[in-house]
């Protein structure tokens, strides 16, 4: 399956711009400099503010189904990561840590001194890092059907076990055969394997990764595939896996973070896993189910996010 351009009217359909423009509410797309790096980010809405922080292989988009309904009560700000879609894909600074000095800056940049975040996948790992680094800056945060990296992922095995699911079901937490997390680590050949065949990979994450894989239709599909369609890309998003060794060392340095703490899993995914590790990582700590889910719930179970996050956040 090729990653060629779409034609000019397709292409245009899915600039940041046109997405931004096609949600319900009056919703912009921006970039601002900030930390040394530009960083892409949409806003809508009024009230507290409320950043949104995605993950691999996506973009602010993942958010599209739960954005408008969140504006009506928030200021809402999804932002594009360090090596995002839109924003740069700088040599290095992908460390968490760093990650979320991009976010504060950011948020001091709009005129913020407190914001409240959710963030899922790699945006779960930047929103406790954020938590961790930046109290004074922290209303509260919702993590995603992940957790920050500690001690426990580099025990991770590069064999399945004998009984684990290696494709086609979906198994939760560390049973979960991460085996793009060894991939990711390799400098310049996923460059090279991807060139040109970026949909094989979104499609066999979704396919696999998602209760019901319809529910990442194909237009989000396109979006994810133009904008992993480059080498900077593909390294970029990478490098958010190569650092993980650095977030490692960070995280034992954090004590449990005082601000309140939602983290939604799938029940098909990593609500188990959440469930016994979240109550170690913070002080005021709430696990939620979200049942009929996989891994990618803003997108699977858009209705459920917005009603924990709205009583969550208040």
């Amino acid at each position: 399956m090729s990653d060629a351009l779409p034609t000019a009217p397709l292409f245009d359909a899915l600039s940041d711009a046109a997405l931004a423009r096609s949600l319900d509410g009056d919703f912009t797309s921006h970039h601002a400099h900030v930390n040394g790096v530009r960083l892409h980010y949409v806003e809508g809405g009024a009230g507290e503010p409320l950043f949104l922080l995605g993950g691999w292989p996506q973009t602010w988009w993942q958010w599209h189904k739960v954005m408008p309904a969140l504006a009506r009560r928030y200021r809402v700000i999804a932002v594009d990561l360090r090596g995002m879609g839109g924003s740069a894909q700088p040599a290095d600074g992908y460390d968490k840590k760093t990650m979320a000095r991009d976010i504060r800056e950011l948020a001091r940049l709009l005129g913020l001194d407190a914001i409240h975040i959710a963030g899922h996948d790699i945006g779960a790992m930047v929103a406790y890092a954020f938590a961790a680094n930046h109290p004074e800056a922290t209303l509260k945060i919702s993590l995603l059907d992940v957790p920050h990296p500690d001690r426990g992922w580099a025990d991770m095995g590069l064999l399945p076990e004998p009984d684990q699911h290696v494709e086609g079901v979906i198994e939760a937490g560390p049973r979960s055969y991460l085996w793009w997390f060894a991939f990711n680590q390799v400098r310049g050949l996923p460059e090279q394997l991807l060139d040109g065949r970026t949909r094989l990979l979104v499609d066999w994450l979704f396919d696999r990764q998602a209760k019901d894989p319809a529910d990442i239709d194909e237009h989000s599909r396109q979006v994810y595939t133009r904008a992993y369609s480059t080498a900077d890309a593909i390294r970029a998003g990478n490098d958010w896996y190569r650092t993980f060794n650095r977030d490692i060392a960070d995280a034992a340095t954090y004590a449990p973070v005082d601000a309140p703490i939602l983290a939604l899993g799938g029940d098909e995914s990593n609500y188990a896993y959440l469930r016994d590790l979240m109550p170690t990582k913070g002080t005021d700590v709430r696990v939620v189910r979200v049942d009929a889910c996989g891994h990618y719930v803003p997108e699977e179970q858009p209705q459920a996010v917005i009603d924990e996050l709205v009583a969550f956040l208040g």
